[in-house]
């Protein structure tokens, strides 16, 4: 089976599963995310584990979920936004458990720790927040949590067959030499189209704000992933993971999405075209 046989098969099934976890309602989505935190961390931790480095895997898990709970509840009003407290005994036990293990370099082991929550929980975070935008109304949206998806998807595909056919100018070649401006903008055309076709079917955004949204995920996502192959790069490696076949890793394939998040969250806080 070639590489692109995989990646279709792959996508497709990828596809399938996020569209029904997130139309079939918030407790399918919350799960989904958590499963994209639990996966994405540990492959973190694992790229980063050497004879001389350690980041926490179990230390970081639980306060990674600590926040994400704490989040889910806070942003869905099934508690007061105190419970968000709870994070800081949890976070500084991490540094409490350092204390008793004979590591030469315990700081480098928690700014690892740190460092994959920070990069992927945290993004997940405003994303989640962005199903339930406006937070007075407390309601479940999963059609902006779909059109972001469906943005995402299509700017990668068309970012990866134009890019194959047409790619000449490199577009970072220090880090990334096999991404081209060609297939960058054959991305973003994409990207946008899509965005305009979807605001004829979800009317929570007007078609200024679902294109605005678009331009954000294209260059957000587009330094998420440069930034992910620039650890990829530090590390010798071609793949974060192998976890999906044809696509590499849980952060090959999610890294424009942690990268875009957190400015989409902004956007549609600041600026929200109802």
């Amino acid at each position: 089976m070639n590489n692109l046989t995989q990646r279709a098969i792959t996508g497709i099934a990828l596809v399938l599963l996020i569209t029904v976890s997130v139309s079939w309602s918030p407790y399918s989505f919350i799960c989904l995310i958590l499963v994209i935190d639990l996966l994405s961390l540990l492959e973190f931790y694992r790229l980063f584990h050497s004879a001389d480095l350690s980041p926490r895997k179990t230390a970081g898990v639980i306060s990674s979920l600590s926040i994400l709970v704490t989040c889910i509840l806070t942003i869905g009003s099934i508690s007061s936004w105190k419970i968000l407290f709870i994070n800081i005994p949890v976070i500084f036990g991490v540094f409490i458990f350092e204390l008793y293990r004979k590591s030469e370099k315990p700081f480098h082991n928690l700014a690892f720790t740190f460092l994959g929550i920070i990069c992927i929980t945290i993004p997940l975070c405003f994303f989640i927040a962005i199903a339930f935008l406006p937070f007075t109304k407390v309601l479940y949206h999963s059609g902006i949590i779909l059109g972001y998806f469906f943005i995402l998807w299509v700017s990668d595909s068309g970012a990866y067959f134009i890019g194959k056919a047409f790619g000449t100018h490199p577009l970072f070649k220090r880090i990334s030499p096999k991404k081209t401006w060609e297939g960058s903008l054959g991305g973003a055309v994409a990207a946008v189209l899509t965005a305009y076709i979807i605001s004829l079917y979800f009317a929570i955004q007007n078609i200024a704000g679902w294109i605005s949204m678009a331009l954000i995920i294209i260059v957000m996502g587009t330094f998420g992933d440069l930034i992910k192959s620039l650890m990829k790069r530090s590390l010798n490696l071609k793949d974060s993971g192998n976890i999906l076949p044809g696509h590499g890793g849980m952060l090959d394939r999610f890294d424009t999405l942690l990268g875009s998040a957190p400015f989409v969250f902004c956007y549609l806080i600041l600026f929200r075209q109802a």
